[in-house]
C-alpha cells in the first residue's frame, strides 16, 4: 500500500449556520484513485474543495478540523494558497477553458508563475497534453480555440491547464459528468493512467465509474463520511448497511 499523502481529521465545514460536513477523516493515498459516492448533498464536492482551500472563496464558511499534505496543515499561515492550488490542482465538472488558443490555455499557468522561456513553455505544453492524452488529436491545431474542441477534448485540455504546473495531487468533480460514453471511456483511461505519476480524487455520481477508475471508494451520506475502503469491498462487501443500500440502488 503507499503512502498517505493527503490525512484529513476531525473535518468540519460550516456555510453560515448550516453544517455541510460532520467530523470526516480519511487518509487519501499516494499515487491511487480515490473516488467520493453519495446522493445529491451528501457533502462530496465541498469535501473535495476543503482539499485545496477553494471553499474559502465562498463568503461565510468555516472550517474546523485538520488537513496535512505530507504532513504539513494546509491551514498554516505560513502556506501560500496559490502555491497549494498548484500541488492540488483541480477540474470540474463543467469543462471551462479560456476563450484562448488550445496552446495558451495550458500555458497559462505557468505565464503567470513567471515563466518566460519560449521553448520550455513549449516543452510543458506538449508534456501536459501529452499527459492528458490529447497531444494527438491537437498538435496540428495548437492555435485553434479551444472552444472549438469537442466536450471531452475541452475536460481533456482543462486536465493538461492542470498538469501544466506540475501538480502532486488532482482533484476531479464529476469530471464526465457531462459527456457520452465515448467520451467518458477516454477519460476513465486517462485517471487511470494519471495515478502513475499522481495523487487522484474524483467525485462521481456514476457507480460504475467509480468501480472502473478508482481504487479506493469512499461513501458519502448527509455530510458524514460513512466508509472507506477498496473500490471492490466497497461494492461487494460494505461494512455498513447504508453503503450497500446505496451501490445495490435502494436510495440514491
Amino acid at each position: 500500500m503507499e503512502g498517505v499523502k493527503i490525512r484529513v481529521s476531525n473535518l468540519n465545514f460550516y456555510y453560515g449556520k448550516n453544517q455541510i460536513l460532520s467530523d470526516v477523516s480519511i487518509d487519501i493515498l499516494e499515487k491511487q484513485v480515490t473516488s467520493l459516492i453519495g446522493p445529491s448533498g451528501g457533502g462530496k464536492s465541498t469535501f473535495l474543495r476543503c482539499l485545496n482551500r477553494m471553499n474559502e472563496i465562498i463568503p461565510g464558511t468555516r472550517i474546523t478540523g485538520q488537513i496535512l499534505l505530507d504532513g504539513e496543515d494546509i491551514h498554516d499561515s505560513a502556506v501560500d494558497t496559490a502555491e497549494l492550488r498548484c500541488r492540488i490542482g483541480m477540474v470540474f465538472q463543467k469543462s471551462n477553458p479560456f476563450p484562448k488558443s488550445v496552446f495558451d490555455n495550458v500555458a497559462y499557468g505557468l505565464r503567470i508563475n513567471g515563466w518566460k522561456d519560449r521553448y520550455l513553455i513549449e516543452k510543458q505544453v506538449k508534456e501536459s497534453l501529452k499527459g492528458a492524452a490529447l497531444w494527438d488529436d491537437v498538435k496540428d491545431r495548437l492555435h485553434a480555440p479551444a472552444l472549438e474542441l469537442s466536450g471531452g477534448q475541452q475536460q481533456q485540455l482543462c486536465i493538461a491547464r492542470a498538469l501544466a504546473v506540475e501538480p502532486e495531487v488532482i482533484l476531479l468533480d464529476e469530471p464526465a459528468g457531462d459527456l457520452d460514453p465515448h467520451a467518458t471511456a477516454r477519460i476513465e483511461e486517462l485517471i487511470r493512467n494519471l495515478k502513475q505519476r499522481y495523487t487522484v480524487v474524483i467525485v462521481t455520481h456514476n457507480l460504475q465509474e467509480a468501480g472502473r477508475a478508482s481504487d479506493r471508494t469512499a461513501f458519502f451520506l448527509s455530510g458524514q463520511l460513512i466508509e472507506v475502503n477498496e473500490t471492490q469491498r466497497i461494492f461487494t462487501n460494505p461494512e455498513r448497511q447504508e453503503t450497500e443500500d446505496y451501490v445495490t440502488g435502494r436510495f440514491g
